[in-house]
């Protein structure tokens, strides 16, 4: 009974994300924007309010151990294509210094607004049993999260992506993700040791020497696979096991060192090749159908993972202020870094919008926090619903600041220095 119940939750969950995300799109907002609010309107907020029996019928507690490990490969196939994806665009010798200021304040000042919040946060949100440090440290890495992949598409829906914001604001993500992600793994080592120091330096030692065997074993393997076997850059069925295989290993070492398969999957996508023909392959045959039929399912259990009992004035206020640190730390922080390093205001300003895009990844850190167990159902809707809301606001921002110019280009004197250098 239980194969045709999960066949008409995929079914179910399918046809309402491309739904609501077809009606996103054509409102000018990105295609996850829609899979996010879906996963809401299908959780006890929205289908739990209003049909709370049909609710309990299709999602029951016992089939979603089903859905669960759907969606667990759909994050890793995807974090591997975005392991594989992260790097600075052209000019890398003359971006890295601006991408560094950008990046550094985007996540710095998010940090540091995220640990000044969490007193104020702490007592009527974190879980029983939850340190203050590890609860702060978990809201002042989840504020410096900006996501590189809805970043490009909007980019690339609004033909940005050459443009100076959006090359910047891409070497930026890529740098702040990079930093974010790092923090994130050592927050999660310090919740899952419960005060014990041991396990933390067997998850620290485990995962530097999981980045070493990436590094130096996997990544010239990969190279002389694909030299060998794929030349044109496209690999064939025997090259693709092997990625499979190597993602899967990675996230199934970092659930065993209480790290989440996320990080695995990162890593091992990380140590590949920088090879555009090799990903546009893992495009087209691994992030298609992670996007389009797994993702989908981790969106919907986000959704069921909310709650509707939120505690009223307590609960709005505290959206208020993860909102408003979530958007203050990112605007401030990218446009502060822009204009440190020369950008006129108004680029400035576009490359601070493209940081406070968040999307999926935001819900995939969201997701670690709650199985780690240093956020609630409550915390976490809050965080869901800063996700959606600094998401939608980035597509009318950057078109606001980039509307007068064709491509966007800088004009100041540090555009002209950066179009010499490169």
């Amino acid at each position: 009974m239980g194969h045709p119940l999960l066949l008409v939750q995929l079914l179910v969950i399918l046809l309402v994300s491309r739904a609501v995300s077809w009606l996103l799109r054509y409102l000018g907002q990105p295609a996850v924007i829609g899979e996010m609010i879906a996963g809401l309107v299908m959780g006890p907020m929205v289908f739990g309010a209003l049909a709370p029996d049909a609710q309990a019928a299709l999602f029951p507690k016992e089939s979603l151990s089903s859905l669960n490990s759907l969606s667990t490969l759909g994050l890793v196939l995807f974090m591997l294509v975005v392991g594989a994806e992260l790097r600075l665009p052209g000019g890398l010798k003359a971006q890295l210094k601006t991408a560094g200021w950008i990046g550094g304040l985007a996540v710095l000042l998010p940090m540091i607004l995220g640990f000044a919040a969490a007193p104020l946060l702490y007592d009527g949100f974190a879980p029983a049993g939850v340190g203050f440090f590890p609860f702060a440290a978990f809201m002042a890495t989840a504020g410096a999260i900006t996501a590189l992949p809805v970043m490009a598409r909007i980019l690339k829906d609004r033909n940005l992506t050459d443009s100076l914001p959006g090359r910047l604001g891409i070497g930026a993500a890529a740098l702040a993700d990079a930093l974010a992600w790092l923090l994130l793994a050592v927050v999660v080592a310090l919740i899952s040791a419960h005060g014990d120091w041991m396990p933390f330096w067997r998850t620290a030692i485990g995962l530097v020497a999981l980045t070493v065997i990436a590094f130096g074993i996997i990544r010239p393997l990969s190279q002389r696979l694909l030299d060998r076997h794929a030349p044109d850059g496209k690999p064939d069925r025997a090259v693709l096991a092997f990625l499979l295989i190597g993602a899967l290993a990675f996230a199934a070492a970092t659930e065993w060192l209480n790290l989440h398969a996320v990080f695995g999957a990162f890593v091992f996508g990380l140590s590949l090749p920088r090879d555009d023909r090799l990903l546009k392959s893992l495009i087209e045959r691994i992030e298609y159908v992670a996007i389009v039929a797994l993702l989908p399912v981790f969106f919907v259990l986000a959704g069921l993972s909310t709650t509707a009992h939120m505690s009223g004035a307590d609960a709005g206020i505290a959206l208020l202020l993860v909102l408003g640190v979530a958007i203050i730390g990112k605007l401030v922080g990218g446009t502060a870094g822009a204009r440190i390093s020369g950008l006129s205001w108004r680029n400035s300003f576009a490359v601070g919008s493209l940081m406070n895009a968040r999307g999926l990844m935001e819900l995939i850190v969201m997701k670690v926090g709650l199985d780690a167990g240093v956020i609630d159902q409550r915390m976490f809707t809050l965080l869901l619903i800063m996700a959606i809301v600094t998401t939608m606001m980035t597509t009318p921002m950057v078109l606001a600041f980039t509307r007068s110019r064709k491509d966007a280009t800088e004009v100041s004197s540090y555009g002209h220095k950066l179009r010499d250098q490169e």
